[in-house]
C-alpha cells in the first residue's frame, strides 16, 4: 500500500469515529435532556401583554392588569 492510501484510510476511519461519537452522544442528549413545556400563548387584548400559561387552561389572566384572554391561534 501506498502512504497516500494509508493517510486516506487513517483520515476516513478517524472522521467516521468521530461522526459514530457524534450520532450516539446526539441519541443520549434527546433521551435524557428536559421535554419541552407544552404551554399556550396568550396575548391580552387590554395591555397587549404576551405572556404563556399551562395547555390545559382555556382562558388566562393577565398578570399585568387582571384581564381574562383567550389563546393566541398561530
Amino acid at each position: 500500500m501506498s502512504i497516500p492510501t494509508l493517510i486516506t484510510i487513517y483520515v476516513a476511519l478517524a472522521l467516521g469515529a468521530l461522526g459514530v461519537v457524534g450520532f450516539f452522544s446526539e441519541l443520549r442528549r434527546r433521551r435524557f435532556g428536559p421535554a419541552h413545556a407544552e404551554d399556550r400563548v396568550f396575548r391580552c387584548v387590554k395591555c397587549g401583554l404576551v405572556y404563556t400559561d399551562d395547555a390545559d387552561v382555556d382562558r388566562s389572566r393577565c398578570s399585568q392588569c387582571g384581564k381574562m384572554n383567550e389563546p393566541m391561534v398561530f
